[in-house]
Parts: C-alpha cells; structure tokens; sequence
C-alpha cells in the first residue's frame, strides 16, 4: 500500500521553512543585494530577464558607475544606453530601463513608490519586476512570480497543465499572492528564487537539499522531472540574410537601423534584400533569435563615398547586435 500524500505546508510553517534555508543556504552575495534601492532593484531586475546571473554582474557594476540614478539615465542619450548594454542582448530592455527613468524623472519626481500597482505604471515594469521591487527595495509584502518560482511550486503544489497557458498561469499568481508573507518578504522572495536557481533546477534538481522535501507533491508521487508541463514548442524555422561589408585598415562602414527593423536603432553592417550575385562572399555568422534562426552571409562591397566609416578604435562606442559585434572583433584581429 502506498504511503499517504503529505499535504503542502500552510503559509507560516513555508515562510519559516524557506527563510530559515535562505539565511543559511541561499545567495547573499549579490551585488544588487548590497543596499538595495528601487533603482538598482530595476536595474538588476531588467537585466537578469532571460540572462544569467554571472553574465549579468559585471554589466550590473558599470551600469551604476556611468548611471548611478533615474535622474542620469533620464538624461542619457539612447546611444550611449545602447552602448553600455552591448553584448547583453535583448536591446529592448535596455530601451525600457532607459523610458523608465525618464517616466520617473518626468512624472514621479524621481521616485518609485512601494506600491505594486502604481509601479506597473511605470514604461516596462510587469508584474513580476513590480513585485521584486516591493520586497527586494522596501520589503513589502507583494507576490512575484518568474521562471524559478514557476518550477518551485509547480513541483511542490502538483501543478500539472501547460504552465504557459492563462488557467495555470493565474493559479501560481493566486499561490503566490495567498503565500506572500506579511513581513520579512525581502528575505522569502530571494528564498523563493535562490530555491530555484540553486535546487528546484529544471535538470538535476537537488532534491536532498530541499527544506520542504518531505511534503513536495512532485517527489512524494516521483514527477520532478515530469514538472512542469509545457506545450512543446513548433521548431524554430531558418532564415536568410545578407550583409554587406567594406572595411579597411582605418575602420569599417556601418549604418544605424530604422526603429521597426530588427535589431532596432542599433549600428549593422548594410543588409541586402536579396541575395547579391556579383560580390565575393567574405564569410558567414549564425544567430538564434526568439522565433526564428538566422544563417547570413557577408559580402565584399564598395560603399558609397558618403557613408559613415566607424574607425576601430571607435567601434566599441557603437551598440552592435551580437553576431555583428563578434563578426567585427574577430576581423579587426586580423588586419
């Protein structure tokens, strides 16, 4: 006979589980965990969505040195914010971080209030960016969900169902918010996300070091790693493109690109609609996107006498997509 399903913990006996691991075991080390204020909680916030902890810090770091403040990113140039984001990816964060401040600045005073519904008002921030800063900035209560809490309590609760889809999106928001404690909320949130970053991982998850393995639905009926369920994804499809470079021992020729075009606002070799047919290949890039693949090809060409020549020295002023900044650096190595 198997034994009988142990019941999640209440909301008490969780908090007090979570927070004493954390104090003990979870990530205090942070940069942004360094007196934390609104700004910086945005900051590391936007810059850690979909990128990893270790990439982000030492963007985290010079970010702050150049724009300690909304008020000295409200008055950024967007190619200046665009340049010290280079090599994050994901530019339209940037874009976001950067009308943010100036929404701030412009409407707030330069202020962020602690409160989860005014500060979805502010340009980018989301429910759960809203939430963080309320517990990680001013520890109040307000509840976040993101990918690691997704995991955590999906595995704990017995959630089955595509965790993408509006039902059981609302349900984790709805366990997340009748689980969100009255007090001591900076600590419980970083429990929350320090328990899916470091044990409640999407493979190999250490389940030995869980605090609250004994009454986790998934390992009680063997489905850690059946949890969560996703609708799986259409393959990525593959497309085309082509580039065309002129380059020499000066510099190379770049052309800044329209705000509705990939990579927007951002600085690019020239492209081509089609195809060319009389220029010599010079070499080739890949690039994965959110919703398609991109194989390109470059192009010798002779551009126009007008054009903008970016000299070398110069180029790491300029924000560049990825695979064109990486195309570039392995170039100029060779001149």
């Amino acid at each position: 006979m198997n034994d009988p399903i142990i019941p999640p913990l209440a909301p008490v006996a969780l908090h007090h589980a979570l927070i004493t691991w954390q104090q003990q075991n979870g990530r205090h080390d942070l940069p942004w965990q360094q007196q934390p204020t609104p700004y910086s909680v945005l900051v590391s916030e936007i810059m850690l969505q979909q990128t990893q902890v270790a990439t982000v810090i030492p963007y985290y770091q010079r970010w702050l040195e150049k724009f300690p403040n909304f008020e000295s990113l409200a008055a950024a140039s967007e190619d200046d914010v665009l340049a010290l984001w280079q090599g994050l990816g994901y530019y339209s964060r940037a874009r976001n971080l950067h009308r943010a401040a100036q929404f701030v600045v412009a409407e707030r005073g330069g202020i962020l209030p602690p409160c989860s519904e005014q500060l979805r008002e502010v340009p980018g921030v989301g429910p759960y960016t809203a939430g963080a800063i309320c517990a990680f900035a001013f520890d109040h209560p307000a509840p976040l969900v993101d990918g690691n809490v997704t995991r955590f309590f999906s595995r704990y609760f017995g959630i089955t169902g595509d965790v993408t889809s509006s039902r059981v999106s609302k349900h984790i928001w709805q366990l997340a918010d009748d689980y969100t404690p009255p007090q001591n909320n900076r600590v419980y949130a970083q429990a929350l996300l320090d328990m899916g970053a470091t044990v409640c991982t999407p493979s190999q998850p250490q389940c030995h070091g869980c605090p609250v393995q004994s009454s986790c639905n998934a390992w009680q009926t063997d489905r850690v790693l059946q949890l969560p369920e996703k609708k799986k994804k259409a393959p990525i499809p593959t497309r085309a493109g082509w580039f065309g470079l002129d380059v020499d021992p000066t510099g190379v020729v770049l052309v800044q690109r329209d705000a509705a075009a990939v990579w927007p606002r951002l600085w690019c070799l020239p492209e081509f609609t089609e195809q060319p047919t009389k220029l010599e290949l010079h070499g080739e890039f890949r690039h994965t996107f959110s919703h398609y693949k991109l194989n390109a090809q470059v192009f010798t060409y002779q551009a126009a006498a007008d054009s903008r020549r970016v000299p070398w020295q110069e180029l790491t002023d300029y924000a560049l997509p990825t695979p064109i900044r990486r195309y570039l650096m392995a170039l100029k190595k060779k001149l």
